[in-house]
């Protein structure tokens, strides 16, 4: 009887949660292609838009790319949320490896997110220590 009102109940909170994910998946790639299109406007109209080789500068694709990476990682987290309450309803073998496999993807996807994100951080450091030795007069020792 309870185990019938939890399978019942929870069948359409998995179904709620997967819609959820869903959207924001959309939502994050909507977003990262109109970034992408605006930068890529960008780029072809001014020419110190572009990198090296003609494309966009190395920085503003890897900030591009990890807000991107963020949506991706939020969606896998309801994801892995969902995949827990089903696996806890109906522990099924295909269930428990769609579970880790999902766990598996958003685990490497964080690390690599997060590494990313340093390397940008301690760039824009690194460019705002610059930015403020250009403007600070020299010193004059007496």
């Amino acid at each position: 009887m309870l185990e019938e009102w939890l399978i019942r109940i929870s069948e359409p909170v998995i179904v709620i949660i997967d819609l959820m994910a869903l959207f924001i998946v959309v939502c994050g790639t909507l977003i990262a292609f109109a970034s992408s299109l605006r930068a890529l406007v960008a780029s072809a109209l001014d020419p110190n838009e572009r990198g090296e080789r003609g494309y966009l500068k190395g920085h503003e694709r890897r900030v591009l790319w990890m807000e991107y990476g963020r949506w991706l990682v939020a969606a896998l987290t309801f994801q892995l949320g969902a995949d827990i309450i089903e696996s806890a309803i109906a522990p099924t073998w295909q269930a428990v490896a769609q579970l880790g496999a999902v766990a598996v993807i958003r685990t490497f996807l964080n690390y690599f997110l997060e590494r990313d994100m340093g390397e940008v951080r301690e760039r824009e450091d690194d460019a705002g220590r610059e930015a403020r030795v250009r403007r600070e007069p020299p010193s004059t020792q007496g």
